[in-house]
């Protein structure tokens, strides 16, 4: 999608803090961090989000528990504990029409109101 800000990232158009990338995901930092850790993990290929997901496309997806882990681990997390969110739709905060999850953590995360 050639106006969507993440497809532009993934594709090297917008440069932004990378965290980590495969040939299907790339990991950049958010640029507004509501903890010590917020990295976004974006699939390269456009898919506005979950209800978009076609049956083709869950095998790549299912793969991106194995990215999570591996961000965790490169950021210091994996020990300590991290959230794993996806917002699918406006009314759960989902601002960017392109799939992508949130790996959250480096603090104390209990009680801690994280508006996304």
């Amino acid at each position: 999608m050639s106006d969507c800000i993440f497809c532009k990232i993934a594709n090297g158009e917008i440069q932004s803090p990378k965290v980590y990338e495969d040939e299907n995901f790339i990991v950049i930092r958010d640029l507004h961090p509501l903890c010590k850790v917020h990295d976004l993990i974006i699939p390269r290929r456009h898919i506005a989000s979950i209800n978009d997901v076609s049956k083709d496309e869950t095998a790549v997806l299912a793969s991106i528990f194995e990215v999570a882990k591996k961000v965790a681990g490169i950021e210091g997390i994996a020990e300590s504990g991290f959230r794993f969110v996806v917002n699918t739709g406006k009314d759960a905060g989902q601002t960017v029409q392109h799939f992508h999850a949130h790996v959250l953590g480096g603090e104390m995360l209990v009680g801690k109101k994280l508006e996304m």
